[in-house]
């Protein structure tokens, strides 16, 4: 090796110590990646699905004359007080994580959120002040629920695996009773430590924002913030991120760890006026007045550039704690929740 050679190198090894001085700390990376990532994303990308969820509601509407209380609910004739009989139906969608694809069986994680509708919903009847009455206006029982997963084979619903609601956390599966499809991809990068993420620590996250599978860059906020590690993340979150993958470096590409999933904050209700009921359509002319019924419905909204993201260490406890429920059903997680050596 020549003298200009062997200076030229250590010219090169002086630089890159002082561009990335924290490169190789042991610690979450907070700088831009250094070296393409693409091939990597691409591949974590194909384990993200979209996940689709719909519940079908049957509507028991009182008149307000009957004055049906929740005392009346368990009565023997509550079906006589019964005015009308309304069918709709609510829908969620949102991201799954492919966690697993083995002995004929597949699974996904999401938030319990994007797949959980209340069993029952009560709407009472207000006062001309605007107060609640004890008096039952409608009482929505949920009938059934199916939830589906866009680009996994089979057709059929998947089932739910378990569910978490104050971890906001559910394991959705399939078991294939014929041959399984192969070549289902899932995610191979270990489960991360949350609590070790620090104000300013660079991520990627994996999403279906409106149908479309994208993945976007986010610094992380108030770390820490609950005492499983929960943090905060800015990005442009719309609806149909929750449940995605929230993905840390350590010590720089291809070093990815899943520090979470995400769980986008819940901001004002708005309330508006629609000639359908979420989940249905309506062909109407509109250059002439529509003179049709008209619904209220409540949507959640979000507050945009604020999500709060499922730390690793709560995914870790709800795949342990649940990890008998798993077995008896023919799925086992240990490799995927193993920590990191």
């Amino acid at each position: 090796m020549t003298g200009a050679m062997a200076f030229l190198l250590l010219g090169c090894s002086s630089t890159y110590k002082e561009v990335y001085p924290t490169l190789m700390d042991g610690k979450y990376d907070s700088e831009f990646p250094y070296r393409s990532s693409s091939v990597q994303l691409q591949q974590v990308g194909e384990t993200v699905k979209m996940v689709s969820a719909i519940a079908f509601y049957r509507n028991l509407v009182f008149s307000f004359e009957e004055k049906v209380t929740m005392q009346d609910v368990a009565g023997q004739f509550l079906m006589d007080r019964v005015e009308k009989v309304v069918f709709m139906n609510r829908t969620s969608s949102g991201t799954a994580i492919t966690i697993y694809a083995e002995n004929r069986r597949v699974a996904l994680m999401t938030c319990a959120h994007v797949v959980k509708f209340p069993d029952t919903v009560l709407t009472y009847y207000v006062d001309q002040e605007r107060r609640r009455t004890p008096f039952l206006r409608v009482m929505s029982i949920k009938e059934r629920e199916e939830i589906y997963v866009a680009g996994i084979p089979g057709g059929r619903a998947m089932d739910v695996l378990a569910l978490d609601e104050e971890l906001d956390l559910a394991v959705i599966g399939k078991h294939y009773e014929g041959e399984a499809p192969i070549g289902i991809p899932v995610f191979r990068y270990p489960l991360g430590r949350a609590a070790e993420l620090e104000w300013g620590a660079f991520v990627y996250v994996f999403g279906y924002p409106s149908g479309y599978r994208m993945v976007t860059k986010a610094i992380v906020s108030s770390p820490n913030r609950t005492k499983r590690g929960a943090f905060l993340l800015d990005a442009g979150f719309k609806r149909g991120y929750s449940g995605g993958a929230v993905l840390a470096i350590r010590d720089g590409v291809p070093n990815f760890e899943l520090v979470g999933i995400v769980r986008l904050a819940k901001g004002p209700t708005e309330v508006y006026l629609t000639p359908t009921r979420e989940g249905e359509q309506l062909d109407f002319d509109s250059s002439t007045p529509y003179k049709g019924d008209v619904f209220v419905e409540r949507r959640m909204d979000y507050d945009y550039g604020v999500a709060e993201a499922v730390p690793a260490e709560a995914i870790a406890e709800f795949l342990q704690q649940n990890s008998d429920r798993f077995r008896n059903q023919g799925y086992d997680f240990s490799s995927f929740r193993a920590p990191r050596p």
